[in-house]
């Protein structure tokens, strides 16, 4: 008789319980009349619904159980196990429970779709990202023992989401607070929250559905229902997009997990069929596994090319997050040609994520006078202008981002156009930039130029870049910006609602930093032209972009209509972190235009829109 793994793993585990009890070996005669022990604690029989419960805790949780069910879909790893479902899920009358939870193995389980089991096992939750994580946790059995009582058997029907099934409700919760606490109202219908909880698990069938993001390089795809999609406020270019009251919680996770080639490529936009998979729940959304083939049609959004250019009054000036850029990279052809064809070879390109000359590599280099002369080149090649390029180099590892990559903001300006009115520059220490006045008119100058603003604002961050130009006769102030990140944010999908959002008191000092050196500009001459622009990591409805605005500053990104308004894609919901504010000289007349190449395409260069204004200087 061949003894499978599992059976190995139970007949050890008997072993263990006999010799507990202080039985002595012997043989089958001299013990014939002695009875087998009895298990003082032995496991609970249970439906999976009866251990799931009606909640984000399972009912069951730290108790030995005993259930039965089919296995709906194996996950061979990366936190192995199975998904288990129940056989007669019709008869629980309760649809706020559960009918599947995971089986976690640790390594990958000698089991099949299509067996039906009996598995005992510890029920606990797991939490990724540790306990102390704002993540959702997810009910699992763990350390089971597994019986197989038959193989091959028909798949439970999936349970459908969307046409001709369940509805996802509008709002993520209904109350603010912990939603695991036990004492709190558990309402699949009311919270979104709450409805993907109470079909943890279990098989389901996203029915047709529109892709709201790109496939990314972790397989994922964000989709909504048909329905949900045509109620949801929709980009022009087949998105949905974000607003201060609404996050659209009715975005649908597809995951590749079991086998990436069950996830189709997609764009933005782009019709998904029926999509078939288990829940689960990975970074922080929850997710449907697939556990077959999904389609899509596919189209490819055509890319945007601006209509600003500059004339001899008139500056146009755009800022570029181009992507943890460093001299060993493919993308300089495409990023020249989106500066060159799709930007129009704007005067003046504030960029971010620009890497030194070794990139990622950790060796203590912190030029990027390569970096940057490799795009000048490309751009050059291109057909564009040659650009000139103005930085400062920061500590090596002081500004965060990729470790030994030191990426920092630069300016490309083109010398035909504008003059840089270069000084003594800053360091990448402590020196700050300060504004003075001239000494024959009093008007503003840089005490460097360029030099950074307030390092002491940006600890761990990128150092904010001042620029004096000269267009058209006139002074320019350019403040080059790429706050701190929304890393370390609650999710949406998260266990405290409303999320709470730690990052932000980083920008809301750094918003004030640069505020406060636009008035020190001001005070001098009230009417200066001052431009902040760049990557603000936060949404134009934000506190630390109406910090940075103050009295002073005008975001042209508010006059962009709201379904054109984004320039970054984030687990499906289209929105803006990359904004040019102008000085109430420029703002009279000033357009702006956000150019989209990247962020509807899975074919991404940067994961930024690239913005482009056109101001009038007289």
């Amino acid at each position: 008789m061949t003894i499978s793994s599992w059976q190995r793993r139970g007949l050890v585990g008997a072993a263990i319980a006999l010799t507990g009890f202080g039985l002595a070996a012997c043989d089958d005669e001299s013990n014939s009349t002695v009875a087998p022990p009895v298990n003082p604690n032995p496991p609970v029989e249970a439906t999976i619904a009866e251990v799931q419960g009606a909640g984000h805790v399972a009912a069951l949780l730290d108790e030995m159980v005993e259930v039965d069910g089919i296995v709906t879909a194996v996950i061979t790893d990366g936190g192995a196990g199975f998904y288990l479902q129940s056989l007669d899920a019709d008869d629980d009358t309760d649809p706020a429970t559960s009918e599947g939870i995971f089986v976690f193995t640790d390594i990958a389980p000698n089991v099949s779709a299509g067996d039906i089991l009996t598995v005992t096992g510890e029920v606990s939750e797991f939490r990724q990202g540790g306990d102390d994580s704002a993540n959702l946790s997810t009910t699992q059995i763990s350390d089971p023992m597994i019986t197989v009582q038959s193989s091959g058997n028909e798949l439970p029907e999936a349970t459908v989401i969307g046409a001709g099934g369940l509805s996802i409700p509008s709002d993520f919760v209904q109350s603010a607070g912990d939603v695991e606490d036990e004492a709190r109202t558990f309402d699949p219908t009311a919270s979104s929250i709450d409805f993907f909880e109470s079909v943890e698990g279990m098989l389901v069938q996203v029915s047709s559905s529109v892709a709201v993001s790109p496939k990314d390089r972790f397989d994922q795809l964000f989709v909504m229902t048909d329905a949900d999609y045509a109620n949801a406020p929709q980009t022009l270019r087949g998105g949905v997009f974000i607003s201060e009251d609404n996050f659209n919680p009715q975005r649908i996770q597809l995951d590749g997990g079991i086998d990436d080639s069950f996830l189709p490529d997609a764009n933005v936009g782009a019709s998904v069929d029926a999509a078939t998979g288990v829940v689960g729940y990975s970074f922080s959304n929850y997710e449907v596994i697939l556990t077959e083939l999904a389609t899509a049609d596919n189209p490819l959004p055509a890319a945007d090319t601006t209509q600003l250019t500059g004339t001899d009054t008139q500056l146009t000036i755009a800022t570029y997050n181009v992507l943890n850029l460093d001299p060993g990279d493919n993308t300089f052809d495409a990023i020249a040609g989106h500066i060159v064809t799709n930007l129009a070879a704007p005067d003046i390109i504030a960029l971010q994520e620009v890497q030194d000359n070794d990139g990622r590599t950790d060796s203590g280099e912190t030029d990027a006078d390569q970096t940057f002369g490799a795009l000048i080149a490309a751009i050059t090649g291109a057909g564009g202008p040659t650009y000139e390029f103005r930085q400062i180099n920061p500590g090596n590892r002081e500004d965060g981002g990729q470790p030994g990559g030191n990426i920092r903001v630069g300016f490309l300006f083109n010398p035909d156009r504008v003059s840089f009115e270069d000084r003594a520059p800053g360091d990448g220490g402590s020196t700050t930039v300060e504004v003075i006045p001239r000494i024959n008119d009093a008007a503003p100058v840089l005490s460097v130029n360029p030099g950074r603003v307030d390092p002491a604002s940006f600890p761990d961050s990128r150092k904010p870049l001042a620029g004096e130009f000269q267009f058209n006769g006139e002074a320019v102030f350019v403040v080059a910006n790429h706050f701190n990140s929304k890393g370390g944010d609650d999710p949406l999908y998260g266990r405290f609602q409303p999320p709470v959002l730690n990052s932000e008191a980083e920008r809301l000092t750094q918003a004030e930093a640069v505020n406060e050196f636009v008035d020190d500009i001001l005070a001098l001459d009230a009417d200066a032209n001052v431009i902040v622009l760049g990557d603000l990591n936060d949404f134009e409805f934000s506190d630390p972009i109406a910090t940075v605005a103050g009295d002073a500053l005008t975001n042209l990104i508010d006059s962009v209509p709201t379904n054109d308004r984004y320039t970054f894609n984030f687990q499906g919901n289209s929105q803006v972190l990359d904004h040019i504010l102008v000085s109430g000289s420029l703002a009279t007349g000033a357009e702006v235009d956000i150019v989209h190449v990247n962020v509807d395409s899975a074919e991404v260069i940067s994961d930024h829109e690239p913005v482009v204004a056109r101001v009038s200087v007289n």
